[in-house]
């Protein structure tokens, strides 16, 4: 899927670039969204389970997000490590419920 286009629910964001496992619980945490076509190096994380469907012929993923709160999620540093603050923040922003708890 690395390279799949992201489709939020009112237009396209970016695509697949990455995705992050937690090793300790073998489970897929996060794919790494790359919006530089829209965001010039900027790249944010979503959930898996903020996806609606994967459109396998088409190569896109379809998220239940909008494009605006995508571009203006936590952003994401590589080189800085996930820990449970930026994960509070994250969840938080979407209003999503933790999967820690």
């Amino acid at each position: 899927m690395t390279g799949y286009h992201i489709q939020a629910g009112d237009g396209e964001i970016g695509h697949v670039e990455d995705f992050i496992v937690d090793d300790e619980a073998w489970s897929l945490r996060y794919i790494v969204v790359d919006t530089r076509n829209w965001l010039p190096g900027r790249k944010v994380l979503v959930s898996p389970q903020w996806a609606e469907t994967v459109d396998w012929a088409e190569e896109k993923l379809w998220l239940d997000l909008s494009t605006d709160s995508i571009k203006n999620s936590p952003e994401y540093d590589p080189l800085a490590p996930i820990n449970r603050e930026y994960e509070r923040r994250l969840y938080d922003y979407y209003g999503r419920p933790v999967y820690w708890n």
